[in-house]
């Protein structure tokens, strides 16, 4: 269980992040959930695929804020905005900024704690 506790801290957090998002636009959160994680969640798991596979020789740690929580983060954001798009979701300049810096927050944040506990 140890094991994917990060991916499910990553993929709570993505979800709280659209879960906000929702809510800050007076939307129904939970009617349209998986409309607004989805890009997202995928994008996350492609990062997540490409930090393992840029650890390929070497311990893979996924609480690590270099190379693993950067990438991760830089997929999620990329991957979410370009299926956002292809799926004629909204990708405003303002949101993105919006969306890169909460999500570093969320998913650099907690690696960058990991760390300065250790």
């Amino acid at each position: 269980m140890k094991r994917f506790a990060p991916a499910a801290v990553d993929l709570l957090l993505v979800i709280v992040f659209c879960a906000i998002g929702r809510r800050s636009h007076d939307e129904d959160v939970l009617a349209g959930l998986v409309k607004t994680v989805w890009p997202f969640a995928v994008g996350l798991l492609v990062g997540w695929g490409i930090a393992w596979a840029v650890a390929r020789g070497r311990r893979f740690d996924p609480a690590a804020l270099w190379p693993s929580g950067v990438v991760i983060w830089g997929s999620t954001l990329v991957g979410g905005m370009v299926l956002r798009a292809v799926s004629g979701q909204g990708t405003a300049v303002s949101f993105m900024i919006v969306a890169a810096s909460v999500l570093a927050l969320f998913l650099l944040g907690w690696r960058a704690a990991v760390r300065a506990l250790r």
